[in-house]
């Protein structure tokens, strides 16, 4: 499986959106802060990921997703989460 996912920083509320085939892994990467774009945002949460049986398919939904369609469709997706 191959995995899309946002990351919402605890401390500045920015989204970071990525793409993985080991989310577990991926995530605690992002937390103990060995990915050099998010080691300044932490903590971390995930607020959102899709999979896929396809790596094509899903590096295109990342793409997707960092473009301000995607940007709306995933406010619209987590409105509740968003406004709650």
């Amino acid at each position: 499986m191959y995995y899309v996912y946002v990351l919402q920083s605890e401390k500045d509320g920015k989204n970071y959106t990525g793409f993985t085939h080991n989310l577990k892994q991926r995530f605690e990467e992002h937390q103990r802060g060995r990915v050099e774009s998010t080691k300044e945002r932490r903590p971390l949460k995930i607020i959102y990921y899709e999979a896929s049986t396809d790596q094509a398919d899903a590096l295109h939904r990342k793409k997707y997703l960092k473009t301000a369609h995607g940007k709306r469709y995933l406010r619209q997706r987590l409105k509740s989460y968003f406004m709650g």
